[in-house]
């Protein structure tokens, strides 16, 4: 026996079964074609955000780079200055200041360090103070040397 089918029937059979609020999210889903303006405003934002962060971080850096050069500049010199000082064989108690060319002032102290504890020696403890001083955009820096040598009294 031979069992004809209806084509309801066999539609009904492949028919998908689809519920009401999925077919509305399908259809909402299809029709969406690119992002809205919500979404397109909160990632400029973001973007804003981490761009701004980015720069402000390399702009520090720029900063300290250049703040990091005067202090190197002056330490050159600063140590060159003290070397000279150091190198002297007449040296003796004193002080003295000087301006470069290029807006650096140096001081210069030279003291007895321990008086009391070398008058019995044929030695003294000389202690040089080095200071030298400069304008950056309108404020003025300072950097520090200390050293100490030891000298032959002269009788």
């Amino acid at each position: 026996m031979t069992q004809r089918f209806r084509d309801s029937e066999i539609r009904g059979y492949h028919r998908f079964t689809i519920s009401p609020s999925h077919r509305l999210t399908v259809s909402l889903n299809s029709q969406r074609g690119g992002f809205t303006l919500l979404e397109i405003l909160v990632a400029t934002a973001l973007l804003g955000i981490a761009i701004t962060v980015v720069l402000q971080l390399f702009s520090a850096n720029l900063r300290a780079i250049a703040a990091s050069e005067d202090y190197v500049s002056a330490a050159i010199k600063a140590e060159i200055k003290m070397r000279d000082v150091l190198d002297d064989k007449e040296l003796s108690e004193k002080s003295w200041s000087e301006t470069t060319d290029d807006g650096y002032r140096i001081d210069v102290s030279i003291y007895d360090a321990v008086k009391d504890r070398t008058e019995n020696l044929q030695i003294r403890l000389l202690e040089v103070n080095l200071i030298i001083r400069w304008i950056k955009d309108t404020k003025e820096k300072s950097l520090t040397l200390k050293a100490m040598k030891v000298v032959e009294k002269k009788i």
